[in-house]
């Protein structure tokens, strides 16, 4: 069992930036994929970013690519995520998921074993 909390989200204007937190719980961490998804009002969770359990391969929707950075630390047994260049429609709660038998490209929610209970980030224009 592993718990994930995030921490970080708020309100910020565009073009501006945040930094997510994740910090996980239970089984080891460093055996995980991990990934953040976004869900907007009405819409359907999506894919942000996905990091290895080493941390040297990431993977990140287009939407994202330039803008977003993904890191852990494995040792502090936390998932980031640094947002920047934000824009209105980045508006979502952001969730940190772990996936076991998973890989860095996994991008369907569903694949993922564990989440988080969300942050809400707020871009304004």
């Amino acid at each position: 069992q592993v718990q994930l909390v995030e921490s970080g989200g708020g309100l910020v204007q565009a073009g501006g930036s945040l930094r997510l937190s994740c910090a996980a719980s239970g089984r080891s961490f460093s055996s995980y994929v991990m990934a953040w998804f976004r869900q907007a009002p009405g819409k359907e969770r999506e894919f942000v970013a996905a990091i290895g359990w080493s941390g040297t391969r990431t993977y990140y929707a287009d939407s994202v690519k330039g803008r977003f950075t993904i890191s852990r630390d494995n040792a502090k047994n936390t998932l980031y995520l640094q947002m920047n260049s934000l824009k209105p429609e980045d508006t979502a709660v952001y969730y940190c998921a772990a996936d076991l038998h998973g890989i860095v490209t996994d991008t369907t929610p569903s694949r993922y074993d564990y989440w988080g209970q969300g942050t809400q980030v707020t871009v304004s224009s």
